[in-house]
């Protein structure tokens, strides 16, 4: 039988009940962002209102799933009711980062970087997928070079083979919403920021972050004047909000569905950044076009630079396993002349991959720090070879071999590396290294406990037992072989041995390995439950950089050597203009002839990318009627908008729809929904009618 509950009318007795702690009030004025407003601007606007209304610490599902998020709420509904800028989202990641990286002993600063994440996705859910692929891959322009094109009417070239990927936002972002969120400091030239920053890596990148962290601080002032000869922002031009996510390390932004539908498409190689390969090709996100673009340009799918990745390790496995199985003593043979060719070309094809990169993002993936160990005994072994022949030293030689024999056990786990792309690889991964990591830390613990009692045991037994056998039994005690210390305690010293042996025993075996079991349990159940997020972080890193690299002409190893040797002392003298890149783009196409003639026999045969790449069908045009009005403006510059649109015939982009839903004026003006929307706006139909019958009930409750 229903439970009947009656309304009871409030009454005025009591005192007014004090706000939640947590609610946040959008007292602010909402930022009014106009359409033609840079990425500094937008910045500031931004910041500016998320300063005024987060005034208290709330938690990430606080924000999220209470009141403390109504303002994100409201910040959400104007943005996507009146903003039309392409770099909104390029700036809510770019104030993430901004606000992770300033310390707060209140929490205020982790708590507007967590609310910058979440009006970034969900802004992007309020957009149609095309539009959404619009915001994801919009690159901030650069002012100087705009105004350069403008006023010579030079067309640019596009950037240079040589630029870094993310390098340039990595090794200056220390400077690079500081001014924005702040007081400017020492003003300087854009161009010459840029150029410093290029050259930036590693520890450098540290240094600048520990130098900006007064002014990340600073507090906004509104209506401040700016250096327009000093442009905090300058490191993240020519980035998108994909890369801008990864260098704030926005892991949550990106594993949200719309996102990785997007990083999805990239590797697919649905969305490239290089239609031609040519002298005058530019760089720009754009839908790929089997009829139109270069068939080269499908060597920069991240698809594909994996599977040729895959097959250069299995030939280098096959050369080395033939190398070790010979052992050539004081001759070279023709299959260790292949490796140490193989090996050079790995070794310059990484540095390449760590020069574009930059170590930050090099390191993100745990496979590279593989390549590193496999480098640096591939350079161990070629030097004691060398040594062992020059000195004829039979002794050297083996050790040599001794050497290569460990890069199988690095060799062997990289040639699988690919399951670490699947989801169920993919996240145990994180869970390991946290293991690991936790597990280092405790053995700290375990070595400081050991030499205390190695040095007791050692002085009292000096007699009997030396330092290295009395180490060698106290480490078998600590493995589980216990009975090692009843059988030699009595040997150690009659009076101290016995007492001081079952004291080892029981820390060892019971308090040190089950605290160690408890700890790593604890770690892999608080790792698991953010593994996905951690393992959609590095695939994403890896597809942007395989993907969105700068350089035009990217050469397969070993293949990249033949570049290496041609062309770099070509340098030395010879200016890089047109002509050099011309010859590099020759060089490419009669190398890597035979593996775009797979790459295409593959897609036609098939034909998982042909049915797909032409009319782009996964993304769908804008969602609703009611989107009607939001719709974005082109985004000329980045190759979608009106221009992208225009490539997909209106047929083909209706032709996914169901008949049924045709019939029912479901595509009206091109406004295709999505199922999973139609199944929603019908529940807030059903909704909406259950809310209805409640009220009405409830009143004829009350006058009864």
């Amino acid at each position: 039988m229903p439970v009947r509950v009656r309304s009871r009318a409030m009454t005025n007795d009591g005192a007014a009940r004090s706000p939640s702690p947590t609610l946040v009030h959008h007292e602010g004025d909402p930022p009014e962002i106009g359409d033609n407003d840079t990425f500094r601007e937008v910045i500031k606007k931004l910041s500016i209102f998320l300063t005024d209304v987060i005034t208290l610490p709330s938690t990430f599902e606080q924000l999220r799933t209470t009141a403390a998020g109504d303002c994100l709420r409201f910040l959400v509904d104007y943005l996507s009711a009146n903003c039309k800028n392409p770099s909104i989202v390029n700036s809510l990641l770019a104030l993430k980062w901004h606000y992770n990286t300033a310390p707060d002993p209140r929490g205020l600063n982790e708590t507007r970087a967590n609310a910058c994440e979440i009006v970034a996705w969900r802004f992007l859910t309020r957009l149609s997928e095309r539009e959404a692929v619009d915001f994801c891959l919009y690159e901030i322009p650069d002012p100087e070079e705009t105004r350069v094109s403008q006023n010579n009417d030079i067309e640019n070239s596009g950037p240079s083979e040589r630029d870094p990927l993310l390098i340039q936002a990595q090794n200056a972002i220390g400077n690079a919403i500081s001014d924005v969120a702040g007081p400017p400091s020492s003003p300087s030239r854009t161009g010459r920021h840029r150029s410093s920053t290029v050259s930036r890596t590693g520890s450098t990148r540290r240094v600048a972050l520990l130098d900006s962290i007064t002014q990340l601080t600073a507090t906004i002032v509104e209506g401040s004047s700016d250096d327009e000869e000093h442009d905090p922002t300058s490191p993240f031009i020519q980035l998108n909000a994909l890369e801008i996510a990864a260098i704030a390390d926005a892991k949550r932004f990106l594993s949200q569905h719309v996102v990785q539908k997007i990083i999805t498409g990239i590797w697919n190689g649905e969305i490239i950044f290089w239609d031609q390969l040519s002298v005058h090709a530019t760089k720009k996100p754009r839908y790929y076009n089997s009829a139109t673009a270069d068939p080269f340009s499908r060597l920069r799918v991240p698809k594909y630079l994996k599977s040729f990745e895959v097959f250069f390790f299995l030939v280098l496995l096959f050369l080395y396993y033939s190398v070790l199985v010979k052992q050539a003593t004081f001759s070279i043979p023709v299959v260790e002349v292949m490796l140490y060719f193989w090996l050079a070309a790995f070794t310059y094809d990484e540095i390449s991959e760590w020069i574009d990169a930059g170590s930050i993002f090099y390191t993100a993936d745990v496979w590279n720090l593989f390549d590193m160990i496999m480098i640096c005994i591939g350079i161990a072994f070629a030097c004691m070879r060398i040594a062992g022949l020059y000195t004829h030293n039979e002794e050297l030689i083996s050790k040599a071999f001794d050497v290569l024999s460990l890069e199988a056990l690095f060799m062997v786990p990289r040639i699988f590396s690919i399951l670490s792309l699947s989801p169920y690889w993919g996240t145990l991964i994180p869970c390991l290294r946290a293991m690991g990591k936790d597990f280092i830390k405790f053995m700290v613990l375990v070595v400081v406990i050991y030499l205390g009692f190695l040095t007791t045991f050692s002085l009292i037994s000096r007699d009997t037992f030396t330092l290295p056998q009395m180490t060698m039994i106290l480490t078998k005690i600590f493995f589980g072989s216990t009975y090692v210390g009843f059988d030699v305690m009595t040997l150690i010293d009659e009076v101290f041995g016995p007492p001081l042996m079952l004291i080892f025993i029981t820390l060892s075996s019971i308090l040190l390995m089950g605290s160690l079991t408890g700890m790593l349990s604890n770690s892999f159940s608080r790792v698991i439950t953010h593994a996905r997020e951690e393992y959609l972080y590095v695939y994403s890193v890896y597809v942007l950089e395989a993907s969105t690299s700068n350089r035009l002409t990217h050469f397969y190893p070993p293949f990249n050597l033949l570049a290496l040797i041609i062309f770099r002392p070509l340098r030395l003298f010879l200016p890089s203009d047109n002509k050099f890149r011309a010859a590099r783009i020759i060089l490419l196409k009669a190398t890597h002839l035979p593996i775009v003639g797979v790459i295409e026999a593959y897609e036609y045969f098939v034909g998982k990318v042909s049915a797909k790449r032409e009319e782009f069908a996964r993304f769908r045009g804008p969602r609703m009627q009611t989107q009607k009005t939001l719709r974005r403006p082109p985004f000329n510059n980045t190759g979608f908008g009106n221009g992208s649109h225009t490539q997909i015939p209106e047929a083909s982009a209706h032709a996914h729809i169901p008949r049924s839903r045709r019939q029912a004026g479901l595509e009206d003006d091109g406004e295709v929904p999505t199922d999973v929307e139609v199944k929603i706006a019908e529940l807030n139909q059903k909704i909406d009618r259950l809310t209805d019958l409640v009220i009405t009930l409830q009143s004829q409750n009350d006058k009864i």
